[in-house]
């Protein structure tokens, strides 16, 4: 028997479904209880997420059951987009650490409660499932980041919600409608993450010599608008097409480096353009005397970015956090990049889902992204 296991199920009664992922995780895991198990479910099965929680817990016997609903779910090669499915997750791991974090309103100002009193120091990663409505994750990851840097930081936002109040998130016994379930993993697996922005750079890295927060002013002692329109009319007609599709600006994370590709910029969209300062809007701040290039993404170049980055990886199971942008909507076709990430690993036991936005490090350093495929590579270590 393996360590890992994974099984989706599109049986449109949750009992039903949930009874299908369960079988299929127990024959390959054996009557052992796995230490961790993560539950994806759709829409359709929101409601009954508590009944599914309770039904995993009563036959898996998990000893951490965490989870969430979620727009689109996956497993193996397969992604369930927008219809109902159960994905199943489960691993011997090692023992883990799980959480409920809330944002509370006290008499000193809102602070976060449910935080483990101490962070092992042989801890190996932390698994993370928040609510985009109601918890603060990219102030959590700038807190995180000052307790322990270099700890990776994985997993995705629920995202079968349209409002606040209506995501579910599982943490053993309980359902949660706010803040984020999460866990630490400990020493028994090794943990090592692939994140594709699945964007490629266009013409050449430009230090900013003027910014304001998320305003960019000058690129190189030019205006930044005039430095992309010299862009456009340098670049084939294709890449200019896509310029016109998509824009985005990708900031170098390590500026140590001398030369510069994919998987050294975090990758931020241009929001817009003021013609008459030659001002360019960023979805983040950026800083004066950082280096940044403006990138393009396409089906072929997101599609490319992944396989790049999985060549030659190995794992005993995975999980993939994948942006509701991509899919169908990205590819054109079904299953992108479950099949891509599965095919890449020898069919390791996969399973994720389609995410409100994507957690996982670049350059070392956690952010939340949009737009992204975040791998999560598991390996037991004894």
């Amino acid at each position: 028997m393996t360590a890992f296991a994974a099984a989706m199920s599109e049986h449109p009664l949750t009992a039903t479904a949930v009874g299908e992922v369960v079988g299929q995780v127990l024959e390959r895991l054996g009557e052992e209880p796995p230490d961790l198990a993560l539950l994806f479910v759709t829409a359709p099965h929101g409601g009954a997420i508590e009944d599914a929680a309770a039904a995993v817990r009563g036959t898996l016997a998990p000893t951490t059951l965490l989870g969430c609903t979620a727009e689109s779910v996956l497993a193996g090669h397969r992604e369930v987009e927008g219809d109902a499915a159960v994905a199943l997750w489960a691993a011997r791991a090692g023992a883990v650490s799980p959480f409920h974090l809330e944002l509370t309103e006290t008499p000193d100002g809102h602070t976060l409660t449910g935080w483990p009193g101490e962070i092992p120091d042989d801890s190996s990663g932390l698994l993370l499932l928040p609510d985009p409505f109601s918890f603060p994750t990219d102030g959590f990851l700038e807190r995180f980041a000052e307790t322990r840097p270099g700890l990776p930081v994985v997993g995705g936002m629920a995202s079968a919600a349209r409002g606040p109040g209506q995501n579910r998130m599982v943490l053993n016994g309980n359902v949660y409608d706010r803040g984020a379930v999460g866990a630490l993993l400990g020493p028994g697996v090794e943990v090592v993450t692939v994140v594709s922005q699945g964007c490629r750079p266009v013409g050449r890295p430009f230090v900013v010599t003027s910014a304001e927060r998320n305003i960019v002013h000058e690129l190189a002692g030019k205006p930044a608008l005039e430095r992309l329109q010299e862009l456009a009319r340098e670049l084939p007609d294709e890449d200019r097409q896509l310029l016109t599709s998509g824009l985005h600006l990708g900031q170098v994370i390590d500026e140590r480096k001398i030369d510069f590709d994919r998987g050294d910029f975090l990758v931020r969209n241009v929001l817009g353009a003021d013609p008459q300062t030659g001002a360019i809007a960023v979805g983040d701040v950026v800083e004066v005397g950082s280096t940044v290039q403006f990138q393009v993404r396409d089906a072929a170049s997101a599609d490319e970015d992944l396989r790049g980055l999985l060549a030659d990886r190995q794992a005993d199971g995975a999980l993939l956090f994948t942006c509701n942008g991509r899919g169908t909507r990205l590819f054109g076709a079904p299953h992108h990049d479950a099949d891509v990430v599965a095919s890449s690993l020898s069919d390791a036991p996969l399973a994720g889902m389609f995410c409100a936005g994507e957690l996982g490090p670049v350059g070392g350093k956690n952010f939340l992204h949009g737009f992204t495929a975040s791998v999560v590579l598991l390996t037991r270590t004894s």
